[in-house]
């Protein structure tokens, strides 16, 4: 019983499909392991355990009684608190929302539900989703070492995972948030192509910037995660109407013949020597695996998205939050109104010109990667750093910038990432590094991914 907690959700599914463990068994012993750990570790807003529990025994019912069971069937899985849940509080982070009980579901939601997930808990986010905490919360911590960075608006997603506590969980990712927190916490996470994932239901930081995915602890529990979530929604006219193709079916292709595309210049100005020696492992193993390394060139028009990518998420968080903002102000945290302030004052025609250079952008980095199959890069410019490091760059709007290096460019391009452990730093916190996709390109990041982390076996886990 005690290995279940690190089990792959595919093959536990597998187990509660055919019986040999019951839903109301897993969801159980997830319940406990929160009861266990959580108090320390600070990554739910709240815990489902009456509705996780009575999800779970209809779950065995219908299974005993033959009906049709779902990919995620009995699968313990985390919402990030801002995936509206009908008649269950969504703050999103925020002292104003606290109170906000929705009507009805994300349609994230519906469709994990509609899968056979048991819906644990929903976890702890920095306000409003963007780069600290509201000063009234205690955050998430880091499973590896509590005195480094779980993390930013996704961390109770991945602390959640990474610990045990939820065998998958839902992200987000306006400027890194899938990113950073699978980085920190050693998870796969899908940033998939913008409009793949619809965002209907989900409070939004930026909304042309917003992308919603699964983390988990493995690529084939990630793709199996991002077939239930990917589609059209009527209610999102940004979703695409591009058929879901076969994520699952993905992970046996290998990597023979694929092209790796690789800016040194990129990769390399500004960041840690320890990240840039990840990236050459990574390439290492995949040139192996029978992949081949490519020199590109990045468009150089991702500086001054990276430069403004504060620009395009305050207006955007300001039209977001008008309904509350500024008439209760008090309520907010110094960061997220500072934010709030700045998309308020800004110009029309600064936020014009950056939506200028983001069209120029994505067509420059289509053309890249008609060349090349995928694009590596590092999820942060240095290892995890120290809580007390983070909160000194959240501090400083050219110190965000810089963090965001990595991250920023594909949100505004809405281009599909996968973010892979790369094994242990010196410090014992994982490393890691990303790939970028083609527009709708997830299936080649999943078995890349795949094929990477089949090589490397890393299995490893920070608590027992």
């Amino acid at each position: 019983m005690t290995e279940w907690h690190y089990a792959s959700l595919t093959g536990l599914c597998q187990r509660m499909k055919s019986g040999e463990l019951s839903a109301e068994q897993v969801t159980e012993h997830a319940l406990e392991r929160i009861e266990a750990l959580d108090a320390d570790l600070r990554s739910y807003v709240i815990v489902l355990p009456d509705q996780a529990r009575a999800t779970a025994a209809q779950l065995d019912k219908d299974r005993i009684e033959g009906k049709p069971l779902g990919a995620l069937h009995g699968v313990p899985i985390a919402l990030k608190d801002l995936l509206y849940t009908q008649g269950i509080a969504t703050a999103s982070g925020t002292r104003v929302m606290r109170d906000y009980v929705p009507e009805e579901d994300a349609t994230v939601v519906t469709r994990l539900k509609a899968a056979g997930a048991v819906i644990i808990g929903k976890t702890q986010l920095t306000e409003g989703a963007f780069g600290a905490h509201h000063p009234d919360v205690d955050p998430p911590k880091n499973p590896w070492n509590a005195a480094y960075w779980p993390g930013v608006s996704s961390s109770g997603s991945g602390v959640a995972v990474a610990a045990g506590l939820a065998f998958g969980a839902i992200g987000t990712d306006t400027g890194g948030s899938i990113r950073f927190p699978s980085a920190s916490c050693g998870l796969v996470g899908i940033k998939p192509t913008y409009g793949r994932v619809s965002r209907y239901g989900v409070f939004p930081l930026a909304e042309s910037l917003d992308h919603i995915g699964p983390m988990t602890r493995s690529v084939g529990d990630a793709a199996r995660m991002l077939q239930v979530l990917a589609g059209q929604d009527p209610r999102d006219p940004t979703t695409l109407p591009d058929p879901v193709p076969n994520y699952t079916a993905a992970l046996a292709q290998g990597v023979p013949g694929l092209t790796i595309g690789v800016d040194w210049n990129y990769v390399s100005t500004g960041v840690q020597e320890a990240v840039v020696q990840t990236l050459r492992d990574a390439l290492d193993a995949f040139v192996e695996l029978g992949a081949e390394v490519v020199e590109v060139t990045l468009p150089g028009s991702y500086v001054e998205l990276v430069q403004g990518w504060g620009i395009t998420c305050a207006v955007e968080c300001a039209r977001a939050h008008h309904a509350y903002y500024p008439a209760r102000k008090a309520e907010y945290g110094k960061v997220l109104a500072e934010l709030i302030d700045l998309g308020i004052n800004a110009s029309q025609q600064d936020y014009d010109a950056l939506e200028r250079v983001r069209s120029q952008f994505r067509t420059d980095l289509d053309g890249l990667l008609e060349h090349v199959n995928v694009f590596i890069a590092p999820c942060m410019p240095r290892l995890t750093p120290t809580v007390e490091e983070m909160n000194v760059a959240v501090a400083s709007a050219d110190s965000r910038a810089d963090f965001i290096t990595f991250t920023a460019p594909f949100d505004y391009s809405g281009h599909p990432t996968i973010t892979l452990p790369a094994g242990l730093a010196d410090s014992g916190l994982p490393k890691s590094f990303q790939l970028v996709g083609r527009a709708l390109g997830e299936p080649t990041l999943i078995h890349a991914g795949s094929a990477y982390e089949e090589a490397l076996g890393f299995h490893v886990h920070p608590i027992d």
